[in-house]
């Protein structure tokens, strides 16, 4: 795991050298181990390199790194798990290079030196992110790996194309420019989080995950208008989809498995094969662990071929409601693994706050990113790699979306939809803690917060997609709480209504697996670890994995209102069902207790009237009426608080008295 930055410019970079330097060092925390130069002979083009060792911690696993007959060069972020199975093709081929090491990005430079750059990403297993010059055809070309597990931002500063893993890098580009897209902000506003390929940025973009950017000969003068996306091309620049997870989820729906057994086997043989090549490393390695579904099996798998006791990490917490830490341990001492447990205060996650925005360097607003950097951070002490159970929501059915939006559409449909509006605006009106204990037999957290949630994603929906688009957004209509001059909310990833599947829960999942997982679960989990030179993967992703779970029929996954099916089946031949069945806790920190305590002046100090009208970002009055209602206690309105107070605090570091509006 590392860091990567680099440049192409019209002209040569008289100090290329030393700009590289510069952007390559903001992202030590992701590679503290050696960093690296690389600056093309006519000084237009550079690469720079921050060092996670983690496979061959020899010299000869250094970066960049040049392909033997000197055609490539290469800066690369990420592991490809199954490096030795295509060494092993090298080799019996015949055209293999004497190697210097035994590291990955050698191979993948051989690789695409004898299968060019396209057929070795289709035979790679792995997450990565990259910057390939190549010589020959003078091309750059960028990628990311297919479920967008490490980040790629690129973009344009005075005609001058620059690239890198975090958005610090390019920051430090002398005189970039760092005016506020406000379409991102309105992203944020909506999702928590600023989706690809937007960045918070103007003429920065994120990378879409499987796609490939090429440049050929000198890059374009300046951004283009629109983000660029897969499929685009604009003067010198092509971006293009090397795997589609479309196609993909479309060919398993379309293909789906009639033999549970059979199911199941398969399955499990391919999550067997993806933890066993994500447990390959050169350096210590461990598994986080909640107690929950995915991660249990996950320590489950790694415990059963593992000869030696499995390290495994969970943060206990001072809030029953929110501690799991007590069913963590129990799974960690049925599987035998060496388990460690933080206990974490409130005093300890209130800490972290104030690291976020150098932590993101862009608002981000999903605030279990607290308790994720804490486990990452538990786990540091001891290993450099940790797994992990992401993905297992989004492709084997875990969300209560999945489990009661189907249904709960069906029956809501059915009422005319003036009457709709009328009745879940009244379910609205009663506070959220009336509700909370009208149902508190639902064993269930912040009941309120979610019935107030639901009955507003049903107002205004007239289609399914419509009511799903809801459900996952936070403020529908973003730009009521825009500042003046704020941007119309133009939402440019829908992608539900693409889909050529009529079930409703399947969309929701292909939805989510496009969008919300790499552009929230996947940054959350790759900023909180690498800002403390984490590195974690996830056997979920395994791509040989989600396409087995493709073939699944929903019955499989969803059974009733049971979630993640398969996965239980699996697990419960290594872990009694009864140290793992309980409801969905989540992964969280009672931050809408704090701000009306301990962060309210924090709070308030963002949120002051004054600032919010001359800083221009925001509706004063809007804004006020939220903090107001949610400091009175009736309605939880942290979710709509915390995206406005991220984007002001991270604008605070990042801007200051800079700040263009």
């Amino acid at each position: 795991m590392c860091g990567i930055a680099g440049l192409m410019a019209p002209q040569p970079v008289g100090d290329a050298t030393a700009i590289i330097a510069r952007m390559a060092a903001t992202l030590h925390s992701r590679g503290p181990d050696a960093q690296g130069i690389w600056v093309a002979d006519d000084s237009r083009v550079a690469f720079g390199h921050r060092r996670l060792a983690i496979v061959d911690l020899s010299e000869a696993g250094r970066q960049p790194m040049e392909s033997r007959s000197g055609r490539y060069s290469i800066t690369f972020n990420g592991e490809i798990y199954n490096y030795q199975q295509i060494r092993s093709e090298l080799e019996q081929a015949g055209v293999a290079p004497a190697w210097r090491g035994h590291s990955d990005t050698e191979v993948l430079l051989a690789a695409i030196e004898h299968w060019g750059v396209d057929a070795t990403l289709q035979r790679a297993v792995g997450m990565f992110a990259l910057g390939l010059w190549d010589r020959q055809n003078q091309q750059l070309h960028l990628t990311r790996d297919r479920f967008g597990e490490k980040p790629l931002y690129f973009g344009w500063s005075g005609g001058t194309f620059l690239f890198a893993s975090e958005l610090k890098a390019i920051c430090a580009w002398p005189g970039f420019t760092r005016t506020i897209d406000r379409d991102a902000l309105a992203l944020l506003m909506r999702y928590l989080a600023v989706p690809a390929p937007h960045s918070i940025f103007q003429g920065v973009y994120k990378l879409e995950p499987g796609c490939i950017l090429t440049l050929t000969g000198a890059p374009p003068a300046q951004a283009p208008r629109t983000p660029p996306r897969a499929g685009s091309s604009y003067e010198t620049l092509e971006i293009r989809r090397w795997w589609s997870l479309a196609e993909r989820f479309s060919a398993g729906f379309n293909d789906q498995f009639t033999d549970e057994g059979k199911a199941l086997t398969t399955l499990e043989t391919g999550l067997n094969a993806a933890v066993a090549l994500q447990s390959q490393a050169d350096v210590p390695l461990g598994v986080f662990l909640s107690g929950g579904i995915d991660s249990s099996l996950i320590a489950a798998l790694m415990q059963h071929q593992s000869s030696q006791r499995v390290r495994s990490f969970t943060v206990g917490s001072e809030h029953s409601e929110y501690d799991e830490s007590g069913h963590a341990r129990a799974v960690a001492a049925h599987l035998g693994t060496d388990h460690y447990e933080l206990f974490v205060t409130d005093a300890d996650a209130k800490a972290v706050i104030p690291a976020l925005p150098t932590m993101y360097d862009e608002p981000f607003a999903d605030s279990s990113q607290i308790p994720t950097h804490l486990v990452s951070r538990a786990a540091r002490q001891h290993v450099t790699v940790a797994l992990s159970g992401d993905g297992g929501d989004e492709i084997f059915g875990g969300y209560n979306r999945y489990l009661f939006g189907s249904s709960l559409w069906n029956k809501a449909s059915r009422v005319p939809f003036p009457l709709r509006q009328l009745l879940a605006r009244g379910v609205g009106q009663v506070p959220g803690d009336v509700w909370d204990r009208l149902l508190s037999g639902a064993n269930a957290r912040h009941v309120g917060y979610k019935v107030h949630k639901v009955s507003n994603a049903i107002v205004g929906a007239r289609t399914f997609d419509d009511y799903y688009r809801h459900v996952i957004s936070e403020w529908h209509t973003p730009e009521l709480v825009l500042g003046q001059g704020g941007a119309a909310a133009h939402d440019d990833h829908d992608v539900i209504s693409t889909l050529e599947c009529n079930d409703p829960t399947a969309r929701m999942m292909f939805a989510d697996a496009m969008h919300y997982l790499p552009d929230d679960i996947l940054c959350k989990v790759d900023r909180a670890a690498m800002a403390i030179s984490l590195e974690t993967r996830a056997p979920f992703l395994d791509h040989r994995v989600a396409e087995v779970a493709w073939r699944l029929p929903m019955q499989m996954r969803i059974r009733g209102r049971t979630g993640k099916w398969a996965l239980r089946e699996i697990l419960y031949r290594h872990v009694p069902q009864a140290l793992i069945e309980r409801p969905k806790a989540g992964f969280g920190v009672p931050i809408d207790a704090w701000l009306r305590g301990p962060l309210r002046d924090w709070a308030e100090s963002l949120l002051d009237d004054r600032r919010i009208r001359a800083e221009g970002y925001f509706n004063p009055e809007l804004v006020r009426a939220a903090w107001t209602k949610h400091l009175k206690g009736g309605r939880n309105l942290m979710q709509r608080l915390w995206p406005i107070l991220m984007f002001q605090a991270w604008q605070e570091h990042w801007l200051g008295e800079r700040a263009i509006r």
